[in-house]
């Protein structure tokens, strides 16, 4: 399979340019795609571009990944139902730092490489630009009604809210970036989420008036879960690729609890198991879904390639100590491990003991949302302390509890939480 058909199986294409195929075929061709620095890390919905760009590269075409210094300053409008808070550039240059970081673990940076990565920061070109050149060598190619007919611009201006015309002029700012790099960097490609189509589509239409050139582009589909929530977001909101953020368990965990119906699209667009492969996985998990097969292989792939083999090992190897039958054997021969935040989550707790079990459940962390929340559960007897099933809302969690003298295994349903005694931390 080519590229392009490689991507159409995985389910990775959604909107694609007439002739872009073509161009592929015919030489090794530069890409990019632009990446939004308004938080110091990337999250799971970053993968997909991420992985758009290592699939390029590794069918031998040159990826280029943007850092967006200028247009994380203006707000993109795409999605969106108002306009967002713009961040100050110091902000902006700390958080563009630790993109750039990285993106560099999951491309080739080689230069002596043909098609070896490149980092552009759109910042370098639009610093210098003053607004009258601006409005004059960019705005007078593209008009108002070419602009107000994107779905990204016509919704905002039917809403409510309206639009400033900051984020009005967003799409002549991301459109230039498309025709700098073609001018400079020989750039034929841009490649998005399928929002992003209105705005991809601008930048090759100035490239036409502009330049006289002719440049491809491409989406992927926007991700959603099969129950209806965001795609990247859990009960603690986005899950990062910053182990800092999230933490390795907390990553795996997510692909890990997929559903089958998620699943099946998440081993094709998440990792580059083969088609033969990915067919066979299908067919035994369909055997015994059970045994989750296909998120077992899907949390092992992508956690290898977000954070390495070592810290899957660690979060196997915890796992099984909290699942195999002996978690408080295992809480007392792998403290190292627990404090590192690679097996099952912890948290300081507040309560000072003794306290009831309402409280204590309450104040040990995000396991349960409320009072309310932990006294449904154990009446419902979901709730074990230290592997004893507790139904008494009641019930007094007193130093006895305590596990090397500092923790307790809270369990809910079949999920660990540890929680670590504040008043006791030393």
């Amino acid at each position: 399979m080519n590229l392009i058909e490689e991507l159409t199986w995985r389910g990775m294409i959604q909107n694609i340019m007439p002739g872009t195929e073509e161009q592929l075929a015919k030489e090794m061709t530069c890409g990019y795609i632009g990446f939004d620095p308004t938080s110091d890390s990337l999250h799971v919905g970053s993968l997909v571009p991420i992985l758009l760009l290592v699939h390029l590269q590794k069918a031998g075409h040159k990826p280029f990944a943007l850092v967006g210094g200028a247009t994380g300053m203006v707000g993109d409008p795409s999605g969106k139902s108002e306009e967002r808070n713009l961040l100050s550039e110091d902000t902006l240059n700390h958080n563009l730092s630790c993109v750039k970081q990285q993106l560099e673990k999951y491309l080739d940076f080689n230069p002596s490489l043909p098609n070896s990565a490149e980092m552009v920061n759109n910042y370098d070109w639009f610093r210098n630009m003053s607004f009258l050149d601006f409005i004059r060598d960019v705005g007078k190619h593209i008009t108002v009604n070419y602009m107000s007919a994107k779905d990204s611009v016509k919704k905002r201006l039917e809403g409510d809210n309206g639009m400033s015309f900051t984020e009005f002029t967003y799409q002549l700012v991301q459109g230039y970036d498309f025709y700098w790099l073609y001018t400079h960097k020989n750039c034929k490609l841009q490649m998005g989420g399928s929002d992003q189509w209105g705005n991809i589509t601008t930048g090759t239409e100035l490239i036409r008036r502009k330049g006289g050139g002719e440049a491809f582009a491409f989406t992927c589909p926007l991700l959603t879960k099969a129950d209806g929530t965001k795609f990247g977001k859990t009960e603690k909101g986005n899950v990062w690729l910053d182990p800092s953020k999230s933490s390795p368990y907390e990553f795996y965990q997510f692909w890990l609890k997929a559903s089958d119906s998620d699943a099946e699209k998440w081993i094709k667009i998440f990792t580059f198991i083969s088609r033969e492969e990915i067919e066979s996985l299908l067919t035994r998990h369909q055997l015994n879904p059970g045994d989750k097969l296909l998120q077992k292989r899907l949390a092992q792939d992508i956690t290898i390639f977000v954070h390495g083999q070592d810290q899957l090992n660690q979060i196997i190897n915890t796992s099984r100590g909290f699942y195999g039958g002996d978690p408080i054997g295992f809480i007392n021969t792998t403290e190292a491990a627990l404090l590192e935040n690679s097996g099952v989550p912890t948290s300081f707790s507040g309560s000072t003991l003794p306290t009831d079990i309402v409280t204590f459940l309450a104040e040990s962390g995000s396991f349960f949302t409320s009072k309310g929340d932990a006294r449904k559960m154990v009446q419902a007897g979901g709730v074990s302390i230290n592997e004893q099933k507790i139904t008494d809302p009641k019930a007094i969690i007193d130093e006895s509890y305590l596990l090397k003298n500092k923790y307790i295994l809270i369990k809910k349903g079949k999920n660990f939480h540890l929680a670590i005694i504040e008043s006791l931390r030393q």
